[in-house]
Order: C-alpha cells, then structure tokens, then sequence
C-alpha cells in the first residue's frame, strides 16, 4: 500500500525504513529487527523480547552464543522503543507487545516451518515472554526467563499506591513517575555506563498510564501461572532491586509445569547476562545448554568446547 506523501517513512532516529530490517504491526506500525542466522540449517527459533527502556542491541552475546550452536535467533524493539515507531515508553494496551511477538514468531515459522520454537525474556520482556506462551501453550518449546518481571514489588505496589495510581491514571495519565535507575542494572560499572550511554535506551521518567500497564500485566500473570505447563528456566539475582525476586519464586511454586528450573544468583543485580563478567558467562553457558538440552533428538547439535 503506498505511503501518504513522498516522504519516506523513518524511524525515531530518522534512518528510512527501507534501509532497515523492519516488519509492519497490526497498527501499521514499523518495528525495527535484528536476525542472527547461522551458517548452517538452523535447528531451533529463538525469540528474543527485551525489557523496557532498552531495546533489541544489547542481547547481540545471547544471540551469538545461540547462533553458534545453529540456531536462529530473531528479535525487534518493542513498540515505542529503540529503533522502532510509537510513542516513547507509552503503551494503551500490554497486549500489544504479546500480539506484535505472536506476529513475529508466526513469520519466522512461516518461512522455517516445523522447527522448535523458544523465547527469551529478561525483565519487561519476562513478562511479555509469559504471557505469549500462555496464548500459545502448544507452540512453544521452552522459555527463558532472566530477571524477568512477574509481579509488582509489594513495597511500591501497596494497596493505597495502587488506588493513587488508578485514580491518577483516569487523571492524569501523562503524569510522570520516576525514571529506571540504572546503578541497579548491573554491579559491572562498565555496563552501567553502556547503559547510560546507549541512546537508544529510554533514559527518561515512566509515565502513570504505563505503570498501570505493567500492573495489570502482572495481575494477567499470576492468574494465568496455575495453568503453564511449558517448560521453562528462571535465572534472578538475589539484589535485583528492578524486578522482584519474589515473583520468580512464586511462579516456581506454583506452576504446575513438570520441566521447570529456577536459578538464583546470588549477589545478582537485575540485568544478569550484563552483571560481573563471571556471573554473565555463566547465564550465558546454562540458557545456551538449557535451550540445546530441549532440541528434539534429530537436531542433537555437534559436540563442542564450551
């Protein structure tokens, strides 16, 4: 369908789309795309969903180590993120995220068809992870789940916060809160400093509308966590002042899936494949064995020093 005017359309940071992998959401929507396909038949699609305020960059080690061991690992910025359209952090729906990664995925599989299919999730893009696979119980192989967001921190969700939000939010829903502090993404100051200095990350205040986003997408969860039976591995840092840690133990608990793991760092900030350099290698090491450990057997992948 051609596109009003002559002007072409670009993204956030004025690059043409025609010159950027991208695909076009429900919402007509342009979301930038990153792939990392191996060299040989790939035996697996992996979907990477990143966390909010960031984007689709800085999982490049997570998909090279995947890559390696030929799979095929595909991502894009999440609406109003990065490198693609729609306003900045704001969101009218949390299911949008779900159905432009659902729209994805099902692209992937329409071109690889009849390969397994895993997600990746850390933070924001946990709880995206989530709640994709609970739309889809069957499609999916397994998820991972890094630091992921499962449910509101009990201390900045209280009842009465709660109320205040709600009733802000009919109010005031531009009103802005405060901002994701990045000395809590990781205890690797270098990192940190990545972070900062990224921009492509959303280094501003969170607004009330999409605070009561993430509330509801957590209520969605912990409604729908009796019913997961997929598999799925859970990695949290015992100091993630970002994602509470207790969600990831409550889910643990009580879904019922029979293939379930979780791992607690200890000492571990939020951003886990981004902390100390030890502790990255070895979030790094278990999600690529955890992943290829599911790999129905035809797809065995070729011994390798690791």
């Amino acid at each position: 369908m051609p596109e009003p005017g002559d002007a072409p359309r670009r993204s956030p940071q004025g690059v043409p789309y025609s010159e950027l992998r991208h695909i076009v959401n429900a919402d007509g929507l342009h979301l930038f795309c990153r792939y990392w396909e191996p060299a040989s038949p790939p035996r697996a699609l992996v979907f990477i969903a990143h966390g909010a305020g960031e984007h689709s960059g800085p999982y490049e080690e997570i998909a090279q180590r995947l890559k390696e061991r030929s799979l095929l690992v595909f991502a894009h910025d999440h609406v109003g993120h990065g490198q693609s359209e729609g306003e900045r952090m704001n969101i009218r729906d949390f299911q949008i995220y779900i159905r432009d990664s659902l729209q994805h995925i099902d692209l992937m599989k329409s071109h690889r068809p009849n390969l397994p299919v895993f997600i990746v999730g850390h933070s924001m893009g946990g709880a995206i992870s989530i709640l994709t696979a609970c739309e889809r119980p069957s499609d999916f192989t397994g998820v991972v789940l890094i630091g992921p967001m499962v449910q509101m921190n009990p201390e900045s969700a209280t009842p009465f916060k709660v109320f205040v939000a709600k009733l802000l939010n009919h109010m005031l829903p531009s009103l802005t809160l405060g901002s994701i502090e990045s000395k809590w993404v990781s205890r690797d100051e270098t990192q940190v400093e990545a972070y900062d200095n990224d921009e492509l990350n959303y280094h501003g205040r969170l607004r009330v509308s999409f605070g009561i986003q993430l509330m509801a997408a957590a209520e969605r969860i912990e409604r729908e966590i009796p019913s997961i039976s997929w598999p799925f591995l859970l990695l949290h840092g015992d100091a993630d002042k970002l994602c509470d840690i207790r969600g990831s133990k409550m889910m643990f608990e009580k879904a019922p899936s029979s293939d379930k793991k979780l791992t607690i760092i200890e000492g571990g900030y939020h951003a886990l494949h981004h902390d100390l350099p030890e502790v990255a290698e070895t979030v790094l090491k278990d999600v690529t064995s955890w992943i290829t450990d599911r790999l129905p057997p035809s797809s065995t992948p070729p011994q390798q020093g690791s």
